[in-house]
Parts: C-alpha cells; structure tokens; sequence
C-alpha cells in the first residue's frame, strides 16, 4: 500500500472581488484535485484546535496525524531540529525572520513593510545572521542561519513566557502594538532595536537597496517554544518507511521529530510559486520506488502567495500543483500494480484580503483505491466541500482515514 498527503499549503481562501467573488480554488483548473474529490471522502476538515492561534505550525502537525492540543510545544522549535540545532528540555528557542521595516528610524514608529525581506536569498541572510551573531553571541545566547528570511534564535536555559506576533500577521500596518512583551522580551526586544540600527548598513543591504530589493534591515523573533516529543510516525501508524519532502525547515523538522526520512530533490525548491515542481514529483516517485510506503508532499507556494497578497500567482501555482505534481503522481499510483490511497489539502487558508492565517476549516478529498467512490462531476473547493456536509473536526484524525 503507498499513501501520499499533498499538502498545499495556504491553498483556501475567501471570496476575491478582483476574482468575480471567487476564490482562487474557484478559478483555476485543477482536474487532478477534482479527481479525487470525485472518487473519494470529500469535506471539511478543521486542523487548528479551537483556542489555538492558526499556524502552519500546529496545522501541519495536525495533518500529520498528531494532535496539536498534545504534542505542540511552538513553532521554533520545529525548525530547529531540522536546522540540527541541539535543544536541551531547559532551553528556549524562536524563529527569527529578516524583515523590512520603514517609515521611521525608531523602530517603535515603523511600519512591517515586507516579513520575508523581499524572498532574500539564502546565502544572503547568511552573512547577515552571521553578522548579527557575533555582535550578540553569548554562552546563553545564539544565532543560527537557515533558509531565506528564516531563521533561528537559542535561548539556553531560559524561561518561557514571551508574548510575540508573527511578522506577517502585521504586513503594511504599524509595528509598536505588536513589539515583544513578557518573558524574555527585553532582551528581544534590544537585540531587534540593535540589528535595526547596524543592519541598514551591512554591504548585503547596501547591494540590495541598489538593486531596487527591500533590504533585509531587522531582525523580528516570534514562534517560542521548546524541544518537541513526537511519537515516531511507524510505531504510531505502523509505516515502516515514510518521507516527507519540503522548502522549509518547519515541515522538515517535524517529519524528522517523527522519525521520517527528509527525502532529497534534485532541483531549486524555495518554498515560493517559482519552485522547481517538476523536482519535487520526480522526488515523490523516486521514493515509492524506492520502498517508501508514505510520503508528505509538502507545497509553501500558495501560502506565500496569500501573504504577499499575489492574486494570479496564486491562482497559477495552485494549477502547477495540480498539473505538474499531482497529475503525474497519480498517474504513477494508477499503473504501479498495488493499492495507494492519497490526500489532497491545505493546511489552512491564507485569504489574500488579510495576508495572514485563519483557523477556518479547509477542504479535503481522500481517495483509496480500495474503497473507490463516485461523487459526481463535483469540483474541489470551499463552498463544494462544505455543501457535502461531511465535517471532520479534528483534523489530526484524516491521518489514520488515509493510512487505515
């Protein structure tokens, strides 16, 4: 039996005046998705636990088929495992993003102009976080650099108890009501202020303003947590040999949290619309055959969309997924002579008209080949899925549909 979750991250949104009072869903082709909508369970699912702020953190643990009202224990932390960071229990880590912050040289009077730093390249921020880590570093206090405009922040036995934003939760609006407070957020805070000051200057932003790029001229901390405790994937599903592939360090973390394998792509995987999907099928189908029996297929490119508010990008990378990753996954499954079952989601919605997450449920379609069904001509998207009337409301419990 070989299962596949793809997750596309962000996919669901609101109804777009731009679009006619659709949502992106509604206007882009995507057969593929409709297939299995068509011939599977179909419906929604809620993936953020009531009480908790929606997050690709939680939500993805959820689809994992982990339960975040148990095993969440923050964002960073997540990330950090993958990044090969050494958490003790007493330590505290946080992402750190470069940002773009303007309209003013008080930091308490700025404006988030951009939360990833214009998409800044990996080896950019590098030499920035480098920079900034050894003007900060401290036996008690580190940095480390990760990909594009995501970074990592180490606490070493600290307490907990910081209450921060997440950067884009706040894109074009005022930074000063949404500044750390609590535990630990005057050392945060000092060290956001400082890098504002010394970062303006750095040849890396001085090349990228330039070059007409926002310039990556803070450093913005959010995501506390500590070291996480997932039960390992096989013995809580009894898959001897599961993969996930991914962009990003948070999705990589937890599939490694859990004991799976962090497959390798041949091909540029940014986490964005611009993304070498062809890599990440070819990766896909490499690991089924291979022997992998589970793969989590993990696509950020809608999600980025949705928070830099990129109506057609959008609508085009939810039909690439559809075209040049699902389709020809798929077609694999069909002709490789056993049972398959697969899973296609968001995590959450990111609406372009907020630019940042919300908790409402999101549409799901599983198909096994087992236990074929027929639906109809019906399309995948918010308003079908929810006319179903099939509602699953922990979405952690989709895992154990899929794997069953």
């Amino acid at each position: 039996m070989k299962s596949i979750v793809f997750l596309c991250d962000g996919m669901a949104d609101y109804p777009v005046e731009a679009l006619g009072g659709k949502t992106p869903l509604d206007l882009s082709r995507h057969p593929n998705m409709d297939k299995i909508a068509q011939s599977g369970l179909f419906g929604l699912a809620r993936t953020v636990p009531e009480g908790q702020k929606p997050g690709s953190d939680n939500a993805n643990l959820s689809v994992f088929g982990y339960d975040p009202l148990v095993y969440y224990t923050g964002r960073s932390p997540l990330e950090a495992v993958n990044m090969g960071i050494e958490l003790a229990q007493e330590d505290v880590a946080y992402r750190c993003n470069t940002v773009t912050l303007s309209g003013s040289d008080n930091l308490e009077d700025c404006v988030m102009a951009d939360y990833s730093a214009g998409e800044i390249t990996s080896e950019e921020s590098r030499q920035l976080i480098e920079a900034m880590d050894k003007l900060f570093r401290t036996e008690t206090c580190e940095l480390y650099p990760g990909v594009s405009y995501r970074h990592c922040l180490v606490l070493r036995d600290a307490d907990t108890g910081a209450q921060c934003t997440p950067p884009h939760d706040i894109s074009g609006k005022p930074v000063k009501d949404r500044l750390p407070k609590g535990v630990n957020s005057e050392l945060l805070l000092d060290m956001m202020k400082r890098s504002y000051e010394v970062l303006k200057d750095h040849p890396v932003n001085q090349k990228r303003v330039a070059a007409g790029k926002n310039p990556a001229n803070c450093l913005w901390f959010w995501g506390e947590g500590r070291k996480p405790a997932l039960t390992p994937f096989a013995e809580k599903f009894g898959v001897t040999k599961g993969g996930v592939i991914s962009a990003v360090d948070l999705i990589r973390g937890i599939g490694r949290c859990a004991e799976l394998e962090v497959l390798p792509v041949d091909g540029v995987i940014t986490g964005t619309f611009e993304t070498d999907f062809d890599a990440k099928t070819r990766a896909a189908i490499r690991a089924f055959e291979e022997g992998h029996q589970f793969v989590y297929l993990h696509m950020e490119g809608p999600d980025e969309c949705g928070h830099h508010g990129q109506i057609a990008e959008k609508v085009t990378c939810i039909e690439d997924i559809d075209r040049k990753v699902i389709g020809p996954v798929l077609e694999y499954l069909e002709n490789c002579g056993e049972d398959y079952a697969v899973l296609v989601m968001p995590d959450h919605p990111t609406p372009l008209c907020l630019k940042t997450h919300v908790s409402d449920p999101v549409p799901f379609a599983l198909f096994s080949s087992k236990y074929p069904m027929d639906n109809g001509d019906v399309v995948f998207n918010e308003h079908n899925a929810r006319a179903t009337g099939l509602f699953v409301p922990r979405g952690c419990d989709l895992m154990e549909k899929l794997l069953g």
